[in-house]
């Protein structure tokens, strides 16, 4: 994993939150409160490589930031956190093709692994 990689953090808990930016993954972390203010981080930040997201959030929903975040930043890897998947991006019980979704709870170890995988993926 490289260390020059970075991600944004769409919060969507307390635990989701202490777990990212306290863990030695080596990632830089740029935390997001709500949907908008993580399109404007992406923005201002072009190396942001992977967003993570709740799939269900207030406002627009995870989906909805994924498909906006990734209109304004070609390339840009999404990894969905729930605890429950939404409709979002389940359909008849199958994930929509390309989702990368991550389950709570999840380990340290878990979402070092998940990440490493989504940004290791070819699109």
């Amino acid at each position: 994993m490289a260390a020059a990689q970075s991600k944004i953090c769409q919060r969507d808990s307390a635990s989701t939150y202490q777990i990212t930016h306290n863990t030695q993954l080596g990632y830089s972390v740029l935390e997001a409160a709500e949907a908008s203010a993580a399109l404007s981080v992406i923005e201002r930040h072009p190396e942001v490589d992977i967003l993570l997201t709740d799939v269900g959030l207030p406002g627009i929903n995870g989906r909805q930031l994924a498909d906006e975040a990734s209109r304004r930043h070609a390339g840009i890897k999404v990894l969905f956190i729930s605890g429950y998947a939404k409709d979002a991006i389940v359909h008849n019980g199958v994930l929509d093709a390309g989702v990368e979704l991550l389950s709570k709870p999840f380990t340290m170890n878990s979402l070092a692994q998940k990440i490493a995988c989504v940004l290791q993926h070819a699109d």
